[in-house]
């Protein structure tokens, strides 16, 4: 071979390798670099982070034991927003007041929702206001319960409240209910309010609540017309993506498998997810199972590596991190591992973004769309910042004369 037809050979292994590493640059650099900054700490058992949407530019800060806590310019304010220690139960790491959401216009109207659990271990949806004397304060005595649900144990209560971006409805995740390995059948019975995604009219005339007339089982005997969506064991935490309407729900797995399920804005309500003949992908109980008419997750991931439950995140479409921006960002609490997931076509794809030391507990996200982060560890909140770039390290690679 001569040196002519060496060169020319050795001349396209280097643009080979160039394209290559290029590539390998463009799916690393795909990845955005991300680390956790706190921004508050001293919040016993944070578990829910939102904000009202009302120009204050406030945070609310859900502590499990029964209050709720306000930052008011970049400030955590010494006295809560709310305080119902007297009402809510907190004996099982599970129970405790879980969730909050401010209705559209809450500037005008003063009120919001919360989902605790009560003295009698039940799931207790209720409407509070606030203190028109002090917009930092809410009125301990003006409850209204709006629903109750019977849990049949202390565990796998779900706990999210949250707002159609379209439709104005309150949704409320609510699991199964029990830890048990043979379930009772609560998430796959459409007369059972227990592992569902339930979607209530809270703001129209009918009290305490309306159902929505297009609601998928409002007229499907045998069941409650409560429920948009079923098939789940203990969806912790979901939320809209702001801009589409999407919603994405963590679910909480048994024994093997986590699951990321996902519902189009566009979607009519009725989904299957699948718990208990399924979990994740995979046949919960026995070797072989049906999973027709049921709607698979968009991601799973398996108990190893210590990895345990899933949190449930939030869209990025905050301003100060384009990276992230329409990247689902979510978290596993036993390890403290954040990933984000893209839509590409009709698939998905999952990356690890950052393996931190945080004992996770929720995401939540501010009225301009950044993400924060919860752990239960430090008792604080910390806020998804970037990673400075850095160059990435190439060998000098130069034709071979």
């Amino acid at each position: 071979m001569t040196g002519t037809v060496i060169r020319g050979v050795l001349a396209l292994v280097l643009v080979f390798v160039v394209i290559s590493g290029a590539r390998a640059y463009a799916n690393l650099a795909s990845v955005p670099s991300i680390e956790l900054e706190k921004r508050w700490e001293g919040i016993n058992g944070p578990v829910a982070i939102t904000f009202a949407d009302d120009d204050s530019g406030r945070l609310f800060i859900v502590e499990r034991w029964g209050r709720i806590r306000v930052v008011k310019d970049g400030n955590l304010l010494t006295e809560p927003f709310l305080d119902i220690k007297d009402r809510v139960t907190t004996e099982d790491l599970e129970q405790g007041l879980l969730g909050l959401a401010f209705p559209p216009g809450y500037a005008e109207k003063q009120y919001f929702y919360v989902d605790y659990i009560d003295k009698n271990g039940d799931t207790i949806i209720a409407r509070y206001h606030a203190d028109g004397s002090d917009p930092n304060r809410a009125l301990h005595d003006s409850e209204e319960v709006i629903l109750k649900i019977e849990q049949p144990g202390p565990n796998h209560n779900g706990g999210t409240l949250a707002f159609g971006p379209n439709d104005g409805y309150l949704y409320i995740s609510s699991s199964e209910g029990e830890l048990s390995i043979a379930p009772l059948g609560n998430a796959q019975d459409p007369n059972s309010l227990l592992g569902k995604i339930l979607r209530i009219d809270v703001e129209g005339s009918e009290a305490p609540y309306g159902i929505p007339a297009n609601n998928p089982f409002l007229n499907t005997p045998d069941a409650r017309g409560e429920v948009w969506s079923l098939g789940f064991r203990n969806p912790w935490r979901f939320s809209f993506d702001a801009l589409t309407g999407d919603l994405f729900i963590g679910d909480v797995g048994q024994f093997k498998w986590e699951e990321l399920d996902f519902q189009p804005a566009a979607s009519a309500g009725g989904e299957n997810y699948g718990w208990p003949v399924l979990e994740g992908n995979h046949c919960y109980i026995g070797s072989t199972c049906s999973a027709n008419g049921m709607t698979p997750p968009i991601f799973e991931y398996p108990h190893t590596e210590k990895q345990c439950a899933i949190i449930g995140g939030e869209v990025y479409r905050g301003e100060k991190l384009a990276a992230l921006t329409g990247l689902y960002i979510f978290g596993d609490t036993c390890t403290g591992r954040i990933w984000a997931s893209r839509r590409e076509a009709e698939d998905w794809s999952t990356d690890l973004l950052l393996d931190s030391d945080a004992l996770i507990t929720t995401f939540g996200r501010n009225a301009a769309g950044d993400i924060f982060v919860a752990d239960l560890m430090t008792s604080a909140v910390y806020e998804i910042v970037s990673v400075p770039s850095q160059m990435l390290y190439m060998p000098l690679l130069t034709q071979p004369q």
